[in-house]
């Protein structure tokens, strides 16, 4: 990933933090032929194992890129998390009246993690598949359980799964959130973006005004 050092971000929990809010990651890892494969998978991070976190996840028995972790050598994956992001108008920048040399750009954060992608135990599923519901269901106002559906569907639908891990080697992050322009052309943005009604302008606009 082309990375200029004023876009990086190398601070753990920021980039930690951009996984938990944007946990469907883009799961890239090659196959047999060493062609390129890309699913989406929702993940959750346990922060606390490993240098740089662990990433745990389940996939469909159908979906065959969980063989690849029963290939020798643990095979490495990248998993692309991408966060805020939008279109830039010049017309937010007050240096555009002043001498008009300003374009259009994508501001936006990511974070690229790495590591090798291992296999679950079958007995690891219930307890994964709790923990992810109890997280995500801590929002609604009657939250779901597991236990609530019937214990012979939920066996049925936890042999349909395989659990995967993968322990970070390294977190990568490019937030290109306006750092290159002047403080008066970055709050100019925050400020169009905010009053475009926009809940993704709005997001975006959040971003940027996070402590650099």
């Amino acid at each position: 990933m082309y990375l200029p050092a004023h876009f990086e971000e190398t601070r753990l929990a920021v980039l930690h933090e951009l996984l938990r809010q944007h946990p469907l990651g883009l799961l890239i890892t090659q196959d047999e032929e060493g062609a390129p494969v890309a699913n989406p998978i929702p993940f959750m991070l346990d922060a606390d194992r490993g240098e740089c976190g662990t990433l745990v996840c389940h996939v469909a028995r159908a979906n065959p890129v969980w063989q690849l972790a029963t290939r020798p050598g643990q095979p490495a994956a990248l998993v692309v998390f991408q966060g805020a992001n939008g279109y830039v108008s010049p017309n937010g920048y007050p240096s555009k009246a002043a001498h008009g040399k300003v374009v259009p750009t994508w501001n936006y954060a990511m974070v690229q993690a790495r590591g090798p992608l291992q296999l679950l135990e079958p007995a690891a599923a219930h307890a994964l598949v709790n923990r992810l519901t109890e997280r995500h269901e801590a929002r609604q106002p009657r939250p779901w359980a597991v236990s609530d559906a019937p214990e012979d569907y939920i066996a049925g639908m936890l042999r349909a799964i395989v659990c995967l891990e993968i322990p970070l080697v390294s977190l990568v992050g490019k937030y290109k959130l306006s750092q290159n322009r002047s403080a008066a052309d970055q709050a100019g943005v925050v400020s169009v973006l905010q009053s475009s009604g926009v809940d993704t302008d709005a997001a975006l606009a959040r971003a940027m005004q996070v402590p650099s």
